[in-house]
């Protein structure tokens, strides 16, 4: 191997694409892109704020929130409301049950339904505000008509890439139990 050859450099070789491709993403105007960018946007905001102020963050808020809209949920039920992997939901259960902020309680054929504490429902009360505020930076320009717009259409985005999933998942499983001719 020469001096100047790299294990890196010899294998990738002369392979490397140094030019735009011809056809690729808008970055400008493509919406599942400025849809995420938005979101991670007041995501970092939001959970920054509650690092800061309260010392737990968006997942532990997203927890606290859906308890005060749905005292009683289970873990699981509260991973499919708030949208995310009942992995993460067990840890901020964790933390906020250190904090006494929620309790479990014991439940019918073994569930654990859980409920804000007093401590919790104050937590939930101080912390409403900075989501607010990232609410408020969204519809800040929109009136209230198109507000209720947006939302509709986004409840509609949502219900369409749920069926895509749903559509996805079973034609995956309907080939897998096929088998090959």
């Amino acid at each position: 191997m020469a001096n100047d050859e790299t294990p890196i450099a010899r294998a990738v070789g002369d392979d490397l694409v140094t030019e735009p491709l011809e056809e690729i993403i808008d970055p400008e105007n493509f919406t599942p892109r400025l849809l995420a960018l938005l979101s991670n946007a007041l995501v970092w905001r939001e959970s920054h704020e509650l690092r800061r102020q309260f010392r737990l963050g968006t997942n532990d808020w997203r927890v606290i929130s859906a308890l005060a809209i749905r005292p009683g949920a289970s873990a699981t039920e509260v991973s499919e409301f708030i949208g995310v992997n009942k992995a993460v939901v067990s840890k901020s259960v964790y933390t906020l049950t250190a904090r006494a902020l929620i309790t479990l309680v014991d439940g019918p054929r073994g569930s654990r339904p859980m409920y804000l504490t007093a401590a919790g429902a104050r937590m939930h009360d101080a912390m409403l505000p900075i989501s607010m505020s990232g609410q408020g930076i969204i519809l800040d320009e929109l009136t209230p008509e198109q507000t209720t717009e947006l939302n509709a259409l986004l409840r509609r985005m949502i219900e369409r890439v749920r069926e895509a999933q749903v559509t996805e998942e079973a034609s995956e499983t309907h080939s897998v139990a096929e088998p090959a001719h």
